[in-house]
């Protein structure tokens, strides 16, 4: 009996770990998806990514920069999000 018990014990501490395993995956996984599309963006329309931000790579004028801006707006909406003017934007022209 008191093997049987353990076992049961061990196949609930497994079911439990497992559990938790999905759960973190279920927050990372989206986030570090989320963040390589960002990123991705960002370095498709000439910008650079820098601390969580993109960046013109050089100052450039600010019809270039805004040209780069809607390059990158159209990326991530392309891609799903509808918060490109919002977020992760260094500086823009105003």
């Amino acid at each position: 009996m008191k093997e049987a018990a353990g076992e049961a014990n061990m196949t609930v501490i497994t079911i439990v770990l497992i559990g938790v395993v999905a759960a973190v995956g279920a927050v990372l996984i989206p986030r570090l998806l989320s963040s390589a599309m960002y990123r991705s963006c960002c370095t498709g329309a000439g910008g650079i990514w820098e601390n969580n931000y993109c960046r013109a790579i050089t100052p450039t004028s600010c019809d270039a920069r805004e040209s780069m801006w809607k390059e990158y707006d159209q990326c991530v909406i392309d891609n799903g999000k509808h918060d490109a003017n919002q977020k992760y934007r260094a500086v823009s022209c105003s």
